[in-house]
């Protein structure tokens, strides 16, 4: 990850002083603008060889885990913040790994590309399978298992009993709470049990 707006409006969901666990870290970017702005602590979970050793060089605490493995490895509760930024399309269980980030912290932050948008609809309506900022690739060479949109969040979290407490779109770093599924490229929920 490396938008600075998503970076700060993620970190705004965040409370001072948590403990964080970042699923899908990628190089610690995040988590280390946490720990320096925010006073947080905590460890980030990635997978790929160069970017634990990016974490590493930041001085970020990283685990080298499958999350496909779950998260067996963490107690109910054990953190303040759970963060899955640009995560959950990579899952083949996505609403597992949900409930996990349920499980494990009191808080959950889930940001992901919104394929609702419009400039992505009109790709559909016109036959062709969205390329844009936030949806850099082609469809047969994507790292994306699954696409998603903000209103189908919100349904999964509800069924799951998850409680919304914040959520939002980001577009070209605003914050977009005005018809987020259609005019946002990102949407971002908070939520608890």
């Amino acid at each position: 990850m490396s938008d600075l707006a998503l970076i700060h409006s993620i970190a705004r969901l965040v409370p001072e002083g948590s403990r964080v666990l970042d699923l899908g870290c990628g190089n610690g970017e995040l988590l280390d603008h946490l720990m320096r702005q925010r006073d947080c602590t905590g460890y980030g979970v990635e997978i790929d060889d160069a970017k634990v050793h990016a974490c590493l060089a930041r001085g970020v605490h990283v685990l080298q885990l499958n999350l496909e493995d779950g998260l067996s490895m963490f107690d109910d509760q054990s953190f303040d913040v759970v963060l899955q930024i640009d995560t959950l399309q990579h899952l083949r269980n996505a609403q597992t790994m949900l409930l996990e980030t349920a499980r494990v912290g009191r808080l959950g932050v889930v940001a992901f590309p919104n394929f609702a948008h419009w400039p992505n609809r009109l790709s559909v309506l016109q036959g062709r399978m969205p390329v844009t900022r936030r949806l850099p690739y082609q469809w047969y060479d994507t790292p994306n298992i699954r696409v998603g949109t903000y209103a189908d969040f919100e349904v999964l979290a509800r069924r799951n009993g998850l409680s919304i407490q914040d959520s939002f779109g980001l577009q070209d770093g605003r914050e977009v709470r005005l018809f987020p599924n259609l005019m946002a490229s990102t949407a971002v929920f908070r939520f608890s049990c």
